[in-house]
């Protein structure tokens, strides 16, 4: 037989009906759950595999909490897919190569999305990459930290 349990106060207040948060399953109240969003887990998996020179550069300079913050490649925001991406703090990252010059509406109608859905968007290009990459990690650092103290609860002005 195995061990017995026994929270006086939680079964007291079982009994009496007085605390709603024991209340019996059946007439708990139903919540309806939120529909189910597929994400295009094969395409940003695909990006991941052809990702950039540049972009491998970055991700081994940024990876494992290396500036303050955990990062995923390629992730989708709704119909966009973000370089880099840090969940908690809605940072996304962005490296523009040659393609990018010949794209400018496009990625402003999608910086506009992510900035309306709460995201911070941090614009790079692979020259300040290869050029500067201590500078572009730092600002990347920098903003995990700026977001850190704007977004957390305990943060102290």
């Amino acid at each position: 037989m195995g061990p017995s349990f026994f929270f006086p106060s939680h079964q007291k207040s079982r009994q009496s009906g007085s605390n709603p948060d024991c209340a019996h399953p059946a007439k708990a109240q139903q919540i309806p759950m939120p529909a189910f969003k597929p994400r295009d887990t094969q395409r940003a998996r695909t990006l991941r595999r052809a990702a950039t020179p540049t972009e491998r550069l970055l991700w081994r300079s940024i990876t494992g909490g290396a500036v303050g913050a955990k990062f995923s490649r390629q992730m989708p925001i709704g119909p966009y897919f973000a370089d880099f991406l840090c969940r908690e703090w809605k940072i996304v990252v962005e490296l523009d190569g040659h393609s990018h010059d010949l794209r400018l509406e496009y990625d402003a109608a999608r910086d506009r999305f992510m900035t309306q859905a709460g995201y911070q968007v941090l614009r790079f290009t692979n020259a300040d990459v290869r050029e500067n990459l201590e500078g572009v990690v730092a600002a990347i650092a920098l903003a995990v930290k700026a977001r850190k103290l704007r977004l957390s609860p305990n943060a102290h002005p």
